[in-house]
């Protein structure tokens, strides 16, 4: 009875120290896709840029609420508490390798859809399609709800359609508005982008974090170690930190990427691409629903580009992204899969 318990207490451990792992690597991914804009279109200078975008993204984290924390931890159900963190710390895994392995080649992957693949998959290797809240047959019948898997998806795949028409919109009426405009407009242009980066980063961190948290909420309640499902307060402080420092730390590949391979972009362009993101991040996050910050910010920066002249957007790098935002969740889905079936054989759970 002691060694067990030594066991999963051991087990616990690793998953919140895998939960705050991925939030650091969600730093440098997310986060670092919202500097891009910002820096690039030489709004602010690198170092600004960065402190700026992750002083905003801790403070997300530590005030953003917990509507996206529950949406994640009520995703999966198992018979077996110990089982439940068991399919968390190999859906954590799984997403930490393609968050690192995406960030190597300098990809802007998603965070999100590496880690709703990857618990998602080690959710049905370990209690099969059932441990899985799809939420299809409150979509089919009265009253027509979202919720569940369905509500993720739906949010993912919308949120990216008003990053790109958002910031298509945008940049066409304030073309139009601009038009006869001197070039010291960029000063107040600037000032504004400022604004918006301070929105899409505090939606960003209050988003990103919550997915982690949720994970850790779901653990240590469903190992006996909390009375009912919360966001205990260390958690949130220890997030925000980890997001801060990952946004400080390794997002430069990432950040060439979307600054420099898709459409070479102005203070303006910046402004709209933030602006427009950082509506649709509110909104989720708002609704409870996790989204992916780097495919919003990429997909806004084609539709600025778009509208501005498509012939100089480079969608062959446009086309790699949504390919990675098209395969991410399939893949972890694979990825964890087969881990959780390979830890199982050795462990006998």
């Amino acid at each position: 009875m002691v060694q067990e318990a030594k066991s999963t207490l051991i087990i616990i451990i690793i998953a919140v120290l895998m939960a705050f792992f991925f939030t650091f690597t969600n730093g440098f991914q997310d986060a670092s896709a919202i500097a891009a804009t910002f820096i690039a279109s030489k709004s602010a200078s690198p170092r600004k840029g960065i402190i700026f975008v992750a002083f905003f993204a801790f403070l997300g984290a530590m005030l953003g609420g917990t509507a996206v924390a529950f949406t994640i931890s009520e995703l999966f159900t198992t018979d077996s508490g110990i089982t439940t963190v068991y399919v968390m710390a190999v859906g954590l895994l799984s997403a930490t390798a393609w968050n690192l392995i995406t960030w190597k080649f300098g990809l802007p992957s998603s965070s999100t859809h590496g880690l709703i693949g990857g618990l998602t998959g080690s959710a049905v290797a370990a209690a099969g399609i059932g441990s899985v809240y799809w939420g299809f047959s409150e979509l089919i019948l009265p009253p027509h709800e979202l919720t569940g898997f369905t509500k993720i998806i739906f949010f993912l795949v919308i949120s990216v359609i008003i990053g790109f028409v958002g910031s298509y919109l945008l940049q066409k009426t304030a073309s139009f508005m601009l038009r006869n405009s001197k070039r010291t407009v960029n000063k107040s242009i600037i000032r504004l982008n400022w604004i918006a980066v301070a929105l899409m980063s505090f939606s960003n961190g209050s988003n990103d974090s919550q997915k982690e948290l949720g994970i850790i909420a779901l653990v240590l309640f469903s190992a006996g170690e909390m009375a009912v499902l919360d966001v205990p307060l260390w958690a949130r402080i220890i997030c925000a930190v980890l997001l801060g420092l990952g946004t400080l730390s390794g997002g430069w590949r990432i950040m060439k990427t979307l600054g420099d391979r898709i459409f070479k972009l102005h203070p303006l362009h910046s402004f709209d691409s933030q602006l427009s993101s950082g509506i649709s991040v509110a909104l989720s996050t708002s609704l409870g629903a996790p989204v992916s910050s780097t495919h919003i910010i990429s997909t806004s920066i084609i539709g600025v580009g778009a509208a501005e002249n498509p012939k100089k957007v480079k969608w062959s790098t446009g086309r790699d992204i949504v390919t990675a935002m098209i395969m991410t969740i399939p893949v972890t889905m694979v990825i964890s899969g087969t881990i959780y079936y390979f830890i199982s054989y050795l462990t006998g759970i």
